[in-house]
């Protein structure tokens, strides 16, 4: 299509606006402050180690227990930077940041709260593959507006999320969106330094013949998820009748964006490698707008015993399983659960809503 043709992420959202005629315009000049802050990291991704910021952050841990790298630092204070001024938002959430981020006393406030995870995939950053970052907006609780910030004002379910979506840092720079009306992708145009809308209307697949895990955890896994796996990998002379192949990234965003793209299933799930855990994703931070993301473009996303997005957050940082991707996948690997898996009760040791959940 002619650039002359192709419509801009700012006339996106205007359009989208439309649908509300009562909206102030507060909504479209967050999601273009996040935009700009994906722009600003992509930038700084892509010049790599000329940039100097490669490598570990010099033996700091972020709250998440986990070596930070310096991009991670970087593209985490470019989010807070870049959304902090406007007057959209009463406050942000970060994985790096063990507390709520609140607003400047300088700046307005506003009536939207923003969660980020701000490099997704970090590990894999010196080796050249596709990191991203991830983000999700909730409306703020009045009393986050007027009083003080605290974690439970982001402690709401994925359903109430009024948009989500993630930039993925690759051979191009994708911005992908979701505002409850479908998915939008958008690839930055470097001439003109504008995300410009190149896939109008992303739908996920029903089916796929791809599924996504990392093998290395298979002692571990439940026993639904052995047996949806070994059926996987017996291919055509199985019990699915048809081959597989099997992807890992190791860089959540890169494996949406792939299943967004054509299709796949991709499996995080609850295992028995640390039992204090119900997961290793994180609810807010990543499942939850990528629960939005895929659901609105067809897909489904679970914790594999109930829609991701339908989970009560307990804490900030919870971590939980995940499974997302092709619908008939999904239900396919829910069904084993439920088939497989003794009835679970709801004790503060085991449940999603655990002792443990962290």
């Amino acid at each position: 299509m002619p650039l002359a043709n192709r419509i801009t992420l700012t006339q996106y959202l205007i359009d989208q606006r439309r649908r509300f005629p009562q909206a102030t315009g507060d909504f479209n000049a967050l999601i273009l402050d996040v935009a700009l802050a994906c722009k600003a990291i992509a930038r700084a991704v892509a010049f790599g180690a000329l940039g100097g910021a490669l490598g570990r952050a010099g033996g700091a841990v972020n709250v998440q227990g986990e070596q930070q790298m310096k991009l991670d630092v970087v593209a985490n204070d470019l989010f807070l930077a870049m959304n902090e001024w406007g007057g959209h938002l009463a406050g942000m959430a970060s994985e790096e940041l063990e507390q709520p981020h609140p607003i400047p006393v300088h700046h307005p406030r506003g009536k939207y709260l923003l969660l980020f995870d701000p490099l997704d995939g970090s590990g894999n950053i010196d080796v050249n593959v596709a990191v991203g970052s991830i983000f999700s907006v909730l409306r703020a609780p009045d009393e986050a507006q007027q009083g003080e910030l605290t974690a439970q004002h982001f402690l709401q379910p994925g359903r109430r999320q009024v948009a989500a979506g993630y930039a993925i840092y690759g051979p191009a720079t994708m911005f992908i969106l979701t505002v409850g009306n479908g998915v939008a992708g958008f690839t930055l145009d470097p001439h003109l330094g504008e995300f410009m809308l190149t896939h109008p209307d992303l739908k996920v697949p029903p089916d796929t013949q791809e599924f996504a895990i990392n093998a290395s955890n298979r002692r571990f896994w439940e026993p639904p998820v052995q047996r949806y796996v070994e059926e996987c990998q017996a291919g055509r002379d199985g019990p699915r009748g048809k081959d597989f192949n099997m992807r890992w990234i190791a860089s959540m965003v890169a494996e949406a964006h792939r299943i967004l793209m054509r299709g796949g299933v991709f499996l995080y799930p609850r295992d028995s490698k640390d039992a204090s855990r119900a997961g290793r994703l994180r609810l807010l931070y990543e499942a939850n707008p990528i629960g939005f993301v895929m659901e609105q473009a067809g897909g489904r996303a679970s914790t594999a015993r109930q829609g991701v997005l339908d989970v009560e957050p307990q804490s900030l940082h919870q971590r939980i399983g995940l499974v997302f991707g092709s619908r008939s996948e999904v239900e396919r690997i829910e069904r084993y659960h439920a088939e497989l898996l003794p009835r679970e009760v709801a004790t503060p040791l085991f449940a999603e809503r655990s002792l443990f959940t962290a």
